[in-house]
């Protein structure tokens, strides 16, 4: 069999992990900077994964730094705590990066997680899980249905531990908001659509911080292998808030307004451009090899130019019914 090419591992991954994976492998010193911009608020722990920032009373973003090599954590993540009931968000690559971030959120709050968000079924977010399980508590894990069917169908290596954790799921609806009651703060979990067939946007209103999971990358182009496009710009635009808001990526620094509408322009750009090749009989592997984003929409790190293939792809495959 012939070796598998760096484009190959790309177009066959259906999750998030091989692309930041390879990222890691080759990422210049531009694209590092671009990923470990300046903390939105105080660091509390700091490992080669990640940073722990405070980014509002009782509340911490787990932003991960991976380029080193470093697959722990790969996806950001967080804490939310109120008086009796302490949220943990995301269940990272690997347990270590689950137990790591469970440990923080005892020395912060005098308590283990006693829940567990998981935003959406790729392995950088959820096949970690069983972190949270080992030892010292007994978190509540809650996933919608696809998610965690999805993680069990499709994430490798399988493993018993996390399997069992996402079977003993609290499933959530993939309609209807949920809020979860810590204590004097409430957090709503909110279903949508368009990273993958079912995400999920962890919500708090005051202060106001939104874990967005993949829904949003802060400066990095995201990876739309699960994606359809026009629910990817919808569920965008409805996560706006226009209130100042902190916004905490799937991947990248924590996000401003001025981040995130960057964000949301480009996802424009590249759907103005998809329609417009496609109506011109460009294939996507053509279109995608020609694209640049415009200078006005500053630097993207983008470690493949496969990525603006598979962006296409999925515009292509909509347009297409």
């Amino acid at each position: 069999m012939p070796p598998i090419t760096r484009r190959d591992f790309l177009l066959r991954s259906g999750s998030c992990a091989a692309h930041l994976a390879l990222a890691a492998a080759g990422a210049p010193a531009a694209f590092r900077a671009l990923w470990a911009r300046s903390p939105a608020g105080a660091v509390v722990a700091r490992e080669p994964f990640g940073r722990l920032e405070r980014v509002a009373d009782g509340i911490w973003a787990l932003i991960s730094t991976p380029l080193n090599g470093d697959r722990t954590t790969l996806s950001n993540g967080g804490i939310v705590a109120g008086r009796h009931g302490v949220l943990a968000i995301e269940g990272f690559y690997q347990p270590q990066g689950a137990r790591w971030l469970a440990e923080r959120a005892r020395e912060l709050t005098g308590h283990w997680p006693t829940h567990v968000a998981l935003t959406h079924y790729h392995a950088d977010h959820v096949n970690g899980v069983a972190g949270y399980l080992i030892g010292c508590g007994d978190p509540e894990v809650r996933s919608t249905a696809p998610t965690r069917d999805l993680a069990l169908e499709r994430n490798q290596p399988a493993d018993d531990a996390r399997a069992a954790a996402l079977r003993d799921a609290e499933i959530l609806s993939t309609t209807e908001p949920a809020a979860l009651d810590l204590g004097g703060r409430t957090v709503r979990l909110v279903p949508r659509r368009g990273h993958t067939a079912s995400d999920v946007s962890i919500e708090v209103d005051d202060p106001a911080v939104v874990f967005t999971g993949d829904l949003l990358w802060n400066a990095m182009f995201p990876n739309y292998v699960d994606t359809v496009p026009s629910q990817l710009r919808d569920a965008v635009r409805d996560l706006r808030r226009p209130a100042p808001t902190l916004y905490v990526p799937g991947h990248g620094a924590v996000a401003h307004e001025a981040e995130f509408d960057r964000y949301a322009a480009m996802l424009d750009e590249v759907e103005r451009a998809a329609r417009h090749a496609h109506a011109q009989g460009i294939t996507a592997a053509a279109a995608g090899a020609a694209f640049t984003l415009p200078a006005s929409l500053g630097e993207w790190a983008l470690f493949n130019p496969a990525f603006f293939e598979r962006a296409f792809t999925a515009w292509y495959r909509e347009l297409e019914g």
